[in-house]
């Protein structure tokens, strides 16, 4: 947009008074906040530390942590190395390496022989678990995730199954079976119905 351009609107910034450059109601306002929090504590109405490791925070409902790898019922990981997490993920913090699924397997044709996410690296965005078709990948509630280096905090497929292993009591996975959906159909959609 070009300076001179006639529906560009100038704004200007108000004019303070001589109390208000002494910036006295903003520091005012903000003492009165921090009073109201002090005053609220002591009379044990506000909200207090909670004293942790002693006493464990709950996260709410929808909060997104460490990552697991659930397993089928056989045991086995339930990834299928579709690399869709991959794709979906922001940060690109997701490696797969894929490998041809045994001939016993009969309900996959891949599976996933290398499986790293760098705990680092996630924004924890969740958008490998909505795109997982196999709910294969899930974020749990665990928080206290630490690591005294950039190695320990890759997690690879033996720490996600053991994450899942540590939790799947806790928190049992979101779907047992696929989820209810539109069936797989050859049929084609007429042309005037096409969005």
């Amino acid at each position: 947009m070009r300076a001179d351009d006639p529906t560009l609107k100038r704004m200007t910034p108000p004019k303070l008074n001589i109390f208000e450059k002494t910036y006295l109601p903003q520091i005012l306002t903000g003492l009165a906040v921090t009073g109201r929090h002090i005053i609220s504590a002591a009379v044990g109405k506000g909200a207090i530390t909670l004293q942790y490791p002693e006493e464990q925070h709950v996260p709410s409902a929808n909060y997104r942590g460490v990552h697991r790898l659930n397993k089928d019922d056989q045991g086995r990981v339930k990834c299928v190395a579709c690399m869709l997490c991959a794709t979906a993920c922001p940060a690109h913090c997701i490696d797969i390496v894929g490998a041809t699924a045994p001939d016993a397997w009969t309900d996959r044709e891949k599976y996933c022989e290398s499986f790293v996410i760098d705990e680092l690296r996630c924004i924890y965005c969740g958008m490998c678990e909505e795109a997982c078709p196999v709910e294969a990948i899930e974020l749990t509630t665990l928080y206290d995730l630490t690591g005294l280096s950039r190695e320990q905090m890759i997690f690879d497929k033996t720490k996600l199954l053991s994450v899942f292993d540590l939790t799947k009591d806790a928190e049992p996975m979101k779907y047992t079976t696929p989820p209810a959906g539109p069936s797989h159909s050859t049929e084609i959609m007429p042309t005037s119905s096409r969005v």
